[in-house]
């Protein structure tokens, strides 16, 4: 694993610390989505067998969103049963901010918020 400042808009990711396993990174709000104006931090912890398996990613301030729990988790299949070696951190974090703007709510950690989606007035408040 080698650090990564992307030249993608609005993502970045480094290690946090000496240990090359726990990485800090950073995803943009995406421009015309409801949280185009939102930074959010992320911590990822890469398991001895990556790229085979996952790292485990989670929003270190939890956000209000119909696929990020109270504790920060994010319910996202590539980060689950559909990882694959070929996903590198970019991916990854490219793929969460398009989570971010554009969820899925038939598959909601939380539905009270799933519920407010399709209405952004109040679920911006």
């Amino acid at each position: 694993m080698t650090p990564m400042m992307s030249g993608d808009k609005g993502i970045s990711a480094f290690p946090g610390s000496d240990n090359l396993f726990k990485w800090i990174g950073t995803i943009h709000g995406a421009a015309g989505t409801v949280i185009k104006d939102l930074w959010y931090k992320l911590s990822l912890e890469f398991p001895s067998s990556y790229p085979y398996n996952a790292p485990t990613v989670k929003l270190v301030i939890p956000c209000y969103h119909p696929n990020v729990d109270t504790q920060g988790n994010i319910c996202y299949d590539i980060l689950k049963d559909r990882f694959s070696a070929p996903y590198d951190v970019r991916t990854i974090l490219v793929s969460i901010q398009s989570l971010l703007g554009e969820p899925n709510i038939d598959s909601p950690l939380n539905t009270h918020a799933a519920e407010l989606w399709t209405n952004p007035t109040p679920f911006k408040k």
